[in-house]
């Protein structure tokens, strides 16, 4: 099994390098590896400190394992942090956080390669966040003797890990120190499956979530003069070309009611001008606009990254997309803002989703018309939106704590320590 893995990571590799010279994002993963080991052992060559390693999978892991690496840091402050990144879209965004003392791209998952990043970091303790169990990375850790551990995973029958085949994932489980699960059912799970050094501990994006609601506001003149009407405010969080269909006639519909924040999940001009059809003449790109010409636009088109989960606060309402896609963003950033939420029907795999909508802050919708029956329903009855305002905040603070509690067992168990 052990060689078909490989096998399957050496051609993941390869077609990433045939694809390099036509996605971007294939060639930045390719550009990130080169000489990636001499770098990144010339770089901790002459630093003699303690190291802890933390690995994230793209940016979305980056932000739930950040109040984690913060707390680490406060705890612990002559201990360095090395991040790593598998994905270029969490690396070139986060390669320079002052949050972490060297940031690299995790090198392709080998044996020797593995041996030669761990002998070069010599971490105290690894902490992968949420997911990415990389076989070989694992199990030299636990020959170095230094503790993995994950957190903030979630786990579901239907996984691999559970197959009556997947004994050589299960292993890969086993190779982790200690797994810390967003939920009890997670822990049951694999304790279910032999798999005992379990504890549910929570989903620490509560509190990076909680934290920045509740953190100073950052100066954004041209989105205060856009909302400066008193409208109410509809924030688009991460729309796909899937979710327009849905959007549209919402859109087309309120156009004269509300205003529109809306953060595209990718930048590309293709995508950008779909967004602009929508509302042909009444939308207005962030980097175009000034405070006049801002007032005079009913959608704000935001072509930058890093401004969304800064536009909750200008909210009332919010609709995030993906779940008419591959799946539903993050919900959780509008939700410690008390916006009552929408978005599309593949959400499921997202607890944090299931929870809304059970409690009552959130609405799956299916259709265009649904979206829109459910939207006019909220828009006019203001008691119940600050219903589902109060239960979306009480629901996150709720679930806070997670990051102390992680924190406080690798204490009692030593880890890293």
């Amino acid at each position: 099994m052990t060689l078909l893995y490989d096998l399957a990571l050496f051609f993941y590799a390869l077609l990433l390098r045939l694809a390099a010279p036509f996605v971007p994002k294939a060639a930045a993963w390719v550009a990130g590896r080169r000489g990636l080991l001499p770098r990144i052992s010339a770089a901790l060559a002459t630093d003699p400190a303690p190291r802890v390693w933390f690995h994230c999978a793209s940016l979305g892991e980056f932000e739930q394992g950040r109040p984690l690496m913060e707390a680490y840091r406060r705890a612990h402050p002559g201990t360095k942090i090395v991040l790593t990144f598998f994905s270029p879209s969490g690396y070139e965004v986060r390669r320079s956080w002052p949050g972490a003392d060297y940031v690299f791209y995790l090198p392709l998952d080998t044996r020797a390669h593995a041996r030669a990043f761990l002998a070069a970091v010599q971490p105290r303790l690894a902490v992968f966040v949420k997911y990415e169990f990389w076989y070989h990375f694992l199990a030299e850790t636990r020959r170095s003797e230094a503790p993995a551990v994950v957190v903030s995973a979630i786990f579901r029958p239907e996984q691999v890990f559970f197959k009556p085949w997947g004994n050589f994932f299960r292993e890969i489980l086993g190779q982790f120190a200690h797994i810390f699960t967003q939920n009890e059912a997670s822990a049951a799970l694999l304790r279910q499956h032999g798999l005992t050094r379990v504890s549910a501990a929570g989903d620490t994006r509560f509190d990076a979530v909680a934290a920045a609601a509740l953190a100073p506001p950052r100066p954004l003149p041209l989105v205060e003069a856009f909302v400066a009407d008193g409208a109410p405010v509809l924030v688009v969080g991460s729309a796909w070309s899937e979710d327009l269909p849905a959007l549209g006639p919402l859109l087309r519909r309120y156009a004269g009611q509300i205003r529109v924040l809306l953060a595209p999940h990718e930048i590309t001009e293709a995508h950008l001008r779909q967004i602009e059809a929508l509302l042909p003449g009444q939308v207005l790109r962030y980097s175009q606009a000034q405070a006049g010409t801002a007032a005079g636009a009913r959608l704000l088109l935001f072509d930058n990254v890093g401004l969304l989960s800064q536009l909750y606060r200008f909210g009332q309402f919010a609709y995030v997309g993906g779940a008419f896609g591959k799946g539903l963003h993050n919900t959780l950033e509008a939700a410690a803002f008390g916006l009552p939420l929408f978005f599309g029907p593949a959400y499921s795999k997202f607890q944090e989703a299931v929870d809304l909508v059970a409690l009552g802050c959130a609405k799956p919708v299916r259709t265009a018309e649904e979206l829109e029956k459910a939207f006019a329903r909220l828009l006019g009855n203001e008691t119940l939106r600050l219903k589902m305002q109060d239960l979306a905040l009480d629901y996150v603070h709720q679930q806070a704590g997670a990051t102390a509690r992680i924190l406080l067992e690798l204490e009692v168990m030593r880890y890293g320590l």
